[in-house]
């Protein structure tokens, strides 16, 4: 939905048109006053502007946007890095993913190619699915859909085992459906009703496009509501869902060909090339639904359903009546947008969805150099050394804690650009003809990939993020740092700048990352990497005593851009805990590798914290955020750890019970 216009510029545009009304300049000794009226803010007031008034100067919202921020600015910086690669591919070609990659990106941004093409690229799934004609031909129709990252039905992914962290194991989950969640085809409040209905009608344009005579489409799109209905009512909700234990269950795969039968979920593992001896799946009454829906349900039915959940999928990548249909619904009703993506957007996320592993290999090699990464290696080992000694002298953290604290933190691993994982890149040759069939070949060898990780003990040997993505993150399950490459990058990591610069950004993220292993969070995974609760009632206790005043801390802070609205303490907490964490750390992990820090190396460490977080919202933006967000708003994520840290005081002679320096009683502290 449209963006309000900012305030600050709704206010400045009054102001010009006054002036502009009355013919006259200013008064210049009134415009003095007024300037001497206004407070001036310093690094003792407010860090955040102080640091940051340029860049708050010069971005300001484009309309059609709800924020502009410094760390947004960095993913727009990896996209474009990541276009600029692909054109390179494109022109010149230096190896075979490559050649691959340019293809794919050449073949999407020939719009007329992509019209000329039109549902072709989807024939031979569409006359796969008019072949079935019994009830035994649909489970093969649905493994090869699958095969082609068309999941219909249900969802089948490779996911850790929780009985054995490092091992991968296939998991059968609820799915299936055009709708997000089950719930909608449940409900009978109107603005549901209403939402079903505006789905019904996409359902019959999807229909139309892959072939459905329009006389027949209305019947064709219930009947596809229908089976859609069924699944929804054995479908659990999704709030269950986020928790990976309820959707845990060994199953052995030698006996879902009994159980299943209708379903042939033994012939589907072997249709993905799956030979593991057990699978997870939770939900059996669902699956025992599907089975019976396989065995009751007329093929002509089943026909209507895949026709329609193949337009589905590929609708982004067709010509422009798929497109325009997709965005309609998709884009208009369920995301709230205004426009659809510039093409070149469209594409580029096309080829991370189908392709992104080659994207990030090649992103690596391009823009990661060898020096930012022995830096950032370096800095993340250095701040791993800063926590295992602060578990050490920690006053509120129990002996048998801190034991398995220090055996957890010996296990750490740091893991910097892109996961060491080997990958075949053998696919079928792509070409520049057919945009909507390379999207196909991707997706067919994504799949492909990721149904070989199961059965196999290598899950530390995958992310859950691509490299040419900005993320940097603690993985719980394998007790591990993952920093991609796209994030070593300003404001993140300057190569260019002081290198204590170099803490007080990356390294203060890494502190805030880290200190999950041992937290309130890290509690539940032992050094083992054994689901296993290892803190005492008595650590438990003692880290809520120790993080309950910053509730009230940030709770009196107002939100910025908002009137009379202050930030949510309870809802913000955890964060805020570890941002301060992150900071504390990073600077023991400074002032270790530099004991005689310099003054202005000990201002730079707190420069480059507060330049991580500048961002500017529109009202609409901040007051989502306001009731949402678990994290504070950039101004309070930059100077709210820094009241608490005498270091910052002595770097720039505050005084204890100023803005930017709470008195030494009132100061809040994790890891000094």
């Amino acid at each position: 939905m449209p963006n309000a216009r900012p305030a600050c510029l709704r206010y400045s545009v009054l102001a010009l048109a006054v002036v502009l009304a009355a013919g006259l300049p200013q008064d210049a000794d009134a415009a003095k006053k007024k300037k001497k009226a206004q407070p001036t803010v310093t690094a003792c007031t407010d860090f955040y502007t102080f640091t940051n008034k340029d860049w708050l100067a010069a971005n300001v919202i484009v309309e059609g946007t709800g924020s502009v921020s410094v760390l947004g600015q960095l993913r727009d910086l990896a996209q474009q890095q990541q276009r600029d690669l692909l054109d390179s591919a494109m022109q010149a070609p230096q190896n075979h993913v490559q050649k691959l990659l340019g293809d794919f990106w050449a073949s999407g941004l020939d719009v007329a190619a992509v019209e000329a093409d039109g549902a072709q690229p989807i024939a031979p799934l569409l006359s796969r699915i008019d072949g079935i004609r019994r009830d035994k031909d649909i489970p093969p129709a649905i493994a090869a859909l699958h095969q082609v990252g068309i999941p219909v039905l249900f969802q089948f992914t490779p996911d850790v085992d929780l009985a054995n962290l490092d091992r991968h194991i296939g998991y059968f989950t609820q799915g299936g459906l055009g709708l997000t969640d089950p719930t909608y085809y449940t409900r009978a409040d109107p603005d549901t009703q209403a939402l079903l209905g505006r789905y019904k009608d996409y359902v019959e344009k999807i229909l139309v496009l892959t072939g459905t005579p329009v006389d027949k489409a209305a019947a064709q799109a219930q009947q596809v509501i229908d089976i859609e209905t069924r699944i929804a009512n054995a479908s659990r909700p999704l709030s269950l869902m986020r928790d990976p234990r309820n959707n845990y269950a060994l199953v052995e795969t030698a006996t879902l060909g009994k159980s299943y039968r209708h379903l042939q979920l033994d012939d589907f593992l072997a249709a993905q090339a799956v030979k593991d001896d057990v699978v997870s799946l939770a939900n059996p009454a669902l699956f025992t639904e599907l089975d019976a829906m396989v065995d009751k349900i007329k093929p002509d039915q089943w026909k209507a359903y895949l026709r329609f959940h193949v337009g589905n999928a590929m609708a982004p990548y067709l010509s422009k009546s798929f497109r325009d249909a997709d965005f309609e619904f998709r884009g208009r009703v369920l995301r709230g947008e205004t426009v659809q993506p510039p093409r070149d957007q469209l594409v580029l996320d096309a080829i991370n969805l189908a392709a992104g592993p080659m994207l990030a290999r090649e992103y690596v090699s391009r823009y990661l150099p060898a020096t930012t990464v022995s830096r950032a290696e370096s800095i993340a080992g250095e701040v791993r050394d800063a926590l295992s000694a602060a578990v050490d002298r920690s006053t509120w953290m129990s002996e048998p804690a801190k034991a398995e604290a220090r055996a957890k933190l010996g296990k750490l691993k740091i893991e910097v650009g892109r996961p060491k994982r080997d990958l075949d890149y053998s696919v079928q040759p792509m070409g520049r003809g057919s945009f909507g069939g390379n999207m196909l070949i991707a997706s067919t060898w994504r799949h492909r990939e990721e149904m070989k990780r199961i059965g196999n003990a290598n899950a530390s040997r995958r992310w859950d993020v691509l490299a040419q993505q900005p993320a940097l993150a603690y993985d719980m399950a394998h007790n591990r740092l993952i920093v991609s490459a796209a994030v070593l990058q300003p404001p993140v990591l300057d190569m260019t700048k002081n290198a204590a610069s170099h803490y007080g950004s990356f390294g203060a993220l890494v502190g805030h990352e880290l200190g999950r292993s041992v937290d309130a969070k890290g509690k539940y995974i032992d050094a083992a990497g054994e689901l296993k609760t290892w803190w005492t009632p008595a650590d438990d206790t003692a880290w809520s005593l120790r993080i309950a005043p910053l509730v009230a801390q940030y709770s009196a802070y107002p939100f910025p851009g908002l009137r009379e609205v202050k930030v949510n303490g309870n809802q913000t907490q955890e964060e805020n805990a570890a941002d301060l964490a992150g900071v504390e750390l990073a600077w023991d992990a400074l002032v270790a590798s530099q004991p005689e820090l310099p003054e202005e190396s000990k201002q730079a460490f707190f420069d480059g914290w507060a330049r991580l977080w500048p961002q500017q919202m529109t009202e609409e933006e901040a007051t989502r955020r306001a009731a949402v967000a678990v994290h504070a708003p950039g101004q309070w994520r930059a100077n709210g750890p820094l009241v608490n840290l005498p270091a910052f005081g002595e770097a720039y002679g505050c005084k204890a019970g100023t803005a930017m320096q709470a008195k030494p009683g009132q100061q809040v502290g994790i890891w000094r």
